[in-house]
């Protein structure tokens, strides 16, 4: 049995007052994606794009970069990757995990790990992922599923499945320049606000948040209950998330005819109160596993993880096994129309 499974999880709502920022996204030597939306004459909820195990190498860069939130990480480039089993196609799935085997050096340059971040970018979609697992919840890890936008913040970041150490709850959050402040949009969401009303907050680097109130919506808990989607609405009127577990995911998603307004309250519904044709824009689809870091690292202390070690890097880096399922095995990733 790994440490992970013996410390006792203090509730870590509360740890997510500030919503750390994924990103920022990398494109190297002033490169630029391929942009992608923002065509009203485009049929709504037309298939876009769909990411799976067909064409996923192909489809996202393989960013062996510094961590841009300072984590005790070492991403690592494609053919390592690959050569290291941590990114593979299973069938139609794509598996992405880290380095599970090594024991490490605290002060070194940490575990390594994959990051990608996609080829196009988008203006405006509905953004569906399919997951059959997801990073699992354990002591020092912050893994991502987001979408950013060059010039940061300016082009805007949404986080759309993020959270740390052995939490369950998944936390949404815009990051932007300042004058931001997103309503709740009509007809409501499940989820409670966090952190701070501006999405510009600190310069773009606090966001704004809104907790899902589901217990299964992150991590171990998500797993055990059977994966699930995330599905993203972004407008120019705003931006929804909607987490469904394995078992809840609506026909209309199944077959590939997705249709929002049949899907109930989302957990996040950010509304009137800002520009989001102006403050999100070229967004490119991001996933990662750092560990510690800004976030993760920042508030280590106030977890219970910090009884097995005070150091959140000295935890990593000795504790191999413990990320035995900090992994994403992703069905799909679909991006629709709007």
């Amino acid at each position: 049995m790994s440490l992970t499974r013996s410390i006792v999880s203090l509730p870590l709502l509360w740890l997510c007052v500030t919503a750390i920022p994924a990103g920022p996204g990398y494109w190297p030597n002033g490169t630029r994606s391929e942009i992608v939306g923002g065509d009203f004459s485009a049929e709504a909820y037309g298939l876009i794009d769909n990411y799976d195990g067909t064409n996923w190498l192909n489809m996202f860069d393989v960013q062996a970069i510094a961590d841009p939130t300072h984590g005790f990480v070492e991403y690592v480039n494609a053919q390592q990757a690959q050569q290291l089993g941590l990114l593979r196609t299973q069938g139609s799935q794509v598996y992405m995990g880290v380095d599970t085997t090594s024991t490490l050096n605290p002060n070194g340059p940490g575990r390594k790990s994959v990051r990608i971040q996609s080829k196009r970018a988008y203006n405006q979609a509905l953004v569906i992922a399919d997951f059959a697992h997801v990073p699992g919840s354990n002591c020092g890890s912050w893994p991502a599923f987001w979408m950013v936008g060059p010039n940061w913040p300016n082009q805007g970041e949404i986080d759309i499945y993020e959270g740390v150490h052995l939490n369950t709850y998944n936390q949404a959050t815009l990051h932007s320049s300042s004058g931001c402040v997103p309503s709740v949009g009509p007809g409501g969401e499940t989820g409670r606000r966090v952190a701070n009303a501006d999405c510009g907050a600190g310069g773009g680097f606090d966001g704004c948040g809104v907790m899902s109130n589901s217990p299964t919506s992150y991590g171990t808990a998500f797993n055990a209950n059977g994966g699930g989607v995330y599905a993203t609405l972004w407008t120019n009127s705003g931006i929804k998330v909607w987490y469904f577990a394995s078992n809840a995911v609506p026909a209309n998603i199944r077959n590939g005819s997705p249709d929002p307004n049949s899907w109930g309250t989302p957990t996040a519904n950010f509304g009137p109160g800002c520009n989001y044709g102006a403050r999100f824009r070229d967004m490119n689809i991001v996933f990662d596993i750092t560990f510690c870091g800004d976030w993760a690292g920042g508030v280590w202390g106030q977890t219970s993880c910090a009884q097995v070690n005070p150091s959140c890097n000295a935890y990593v880096a000795s504790q191999p096994q413990s990320f035995a399922d900090s992994y994403w095995l992703i069905n799909s990733v679909k991006v629709y129309s709007v």
